[in-house]
């Protein structure tokens, strides 16, 4: 699973990095003292799946970050005082320790994360969307989706054979997609990373019959990617 750490408090910061260390199912990706800098980074299409999340910080609390975030993974809470743990619960986080946590405590709420991960890995196991195409609703298999472009205010679902034009937004279509197999690659693309032929410079590059199409890959975008090919870099 892979966390990200927002707490500006260095110790707390440096025993939870170690804590993660120690915990063979975690991969740490960033440490943040802020939690403005922690929703860009979210927003900006990097995986996250659990937050060890601080209250009381400055610029933006916790609590005002678990309001504002859309794109919500799990989250723990890490915090000096047990008077926030009730509101914090109002917005489903995984567990509420109380610093300074031990490692049995931390490894028992990461723990209870781990398991809510994969039972959402099995809920994803469904392999098909069903999308309108005139008055009919045709079902599309995750498998036959190669990329999905936005046009506007719609986004364009494109498979092998076919193109189906949806009233959606990018946002709302990449949080209903598994993620282990669709991936955002630029503000205005996602590709299903089985459909990845190549990647070239800067451009994710899909073999068709005829053809093949180029597509960009987003600044912001391409170091997640990378993570999430399966690079093999020596």
């Amino acid at each position: 699973m892979k966390c990200i750490i927002i707490d500006d408090d260095k110790i707390t910061c440096s025993v939870i990095e170690d804590y993660v260390k120690r915990t063979s199912f975690l991969d740490l990706s960033e440490i943040f003292t802020g939690a403005v800098e922690a929703i860009n980074y979210i927003n900006a299409g990097h995986r996250v799946d659990l937050v060890f999340l601080d209250i009381e910080m400055p610029e933006m609390t916790g609590i005002e970050f678990l309001n504002i975030i859309t794109q919500k993974p799990q989250v723990i809470i890490i915090s000096s005082r047990e008077k926030y743990a009730l509101e914090a619960f109002e917005y489903n986080v995984t567990d509420y320790l109380l610093k300074p946590a031990t490692y049995a405590r931390f490894f028992k709420a990461a723990n209870k994360a781990l398991e809510n991960f994969d039972k959402g890995k099995q809920d994803t196991l469904v392999d098909e969307i069903f999308v309108k195409k005139g008055n009919a609703l045709v079902k599309i298999k995750y498998s036959s989706i190669l990329w999905i472009e936005a046009l506007e205010n719609y986004v364009v679902i494109n498979t092998l054979t076919d193109k189906f034009t949806i009233h959606f937004t990018m946002k709302a279509i990449d949080n209903q997609l598994p993620s282990p197999i669709f991936k955002r690659v630029h503000r205005s693309f996602i590709v299903n990373l089985k459909a990845i032929s190549s990647i070239e410079d800067n451009s994710i590059i899909i073999k068709l019959p005829h053809e093949r199409k180029v597509i960009p890959i987003g600044k912001s975008y391409r170091e997640q990617l990378l993570k999430d090919i399966n690079l093999i870099n020596k």
